[in-house]
């Protein structure tokens, strides 16, 4: 029986993992939202571990508010970082083997084609150079890790692009869509599947790994799919963006592969 810590529980990929636990007799799971532990506080994180006999650490705690990440970094850095590195450190000493979820945002968007694990990482937002720092920290510290960057994510589950459109498809008739950036959606249940497979298949492969549905598109060919598979394209049209703007700059280009 493996013991299983996941952190960061209460965002959309946490919940998604606790969904399919029960189907992983072999994995015993403690699941800990950011009340539970916060992996900015080094003695919490400290003591977690100490008082779990773990085997694997899902770290899915994370700051993810792109827009937000550019106006107060620090606050970006701090769990994307800092709280990384807390996580790390107490892996390390605990004999943890980390399974820590990062971004495609580690990426510039200048590349053509997609991006490969060993591409060279060149953040364009706070968001981004946060997530790297903590991917840095990550090799630096350890060798029994797993970094899976994936993109796009949305589920069932928290706020996320697809229950955006679906929820304005239910009041507006004209969506205004962005079509400046490629990406590839990810449905946060197969990203749960993933990882809980990679453990109970005894991979000892680590190191940087992408995680995707595998479909390119822009954000506006995939609010058009949402609403066709939704049945509501009958009712609600979508029509490409004029004068797309973010505080944020984000990478036009954001397609991974392994």
């Amino acid at each position: 029986m493996k013991r299983i810590l996941v952190t960061g529980s209460n965002g959309q990929l946490g919940k998604c993992l606790q969904k399919i636990a029960g189907n992983y007799n072999s994995l015993d799971f403690k699941f800990l939202d950011s009340k539970g532990l916060d992996i900015t506080n080094v003695k919490s994180v400290n003591s977690a571990f100490k008082s779990g006999n773990y085997d694997y650490c899902i770290n899915c705690a994370a700051y993810t508010n792109v827009e937000q990440a550019e106006k107060t970094p620090e606050r970006a850095f701090a769990v994307n970082a800092d709280g990384v590195n807390n996580i790390a450190t107490a892996c390390k000493n605990n004999n943890v083997v980390l399974i820590h979820i990062s971004t495609d945002y580690v990426f510039d968007g200048k590349k053509e084609g997609a991006y490969y694990v060993d591409d060279i990482p060149n953040p364009i937002n706070e968001y981004g150079r946060s997530k790297l720092a903590g991917e840095n920290y990550i090799q630096k510290i350890l060798d029994k890790y797993y970094i899976i960057r994936t993109s796009w994510l949305y589920s069932e589950y928290g706020n996320n692009f697809y229950k955006t459109i679906i929820n304005k498809a239910h009041t507006e008739r004209v969506l205004y869509i962005t079509d400046e950036q490629t990406g590839c959606p990810t449905n946060a249940n197969n990203l749960a599947k993933y990882i809980l497979n990679l453990i109970t298949s005894q991979n000892t492969k680590y190191g940087l790994y992408h995680f995707t549905d595998g479909k390119a598109m822009t954000w506006y060919d995939f609010a058009k799919k949402i609403l066709i598979e939704g049945n509501l394209d009958k009712k609600v049209r979508v029509e490409k963006a004029k004068n797309y703007r973010t505080f944020a700059a984000r990478p036009a280009n954001s397609v991974l592969s392994a």
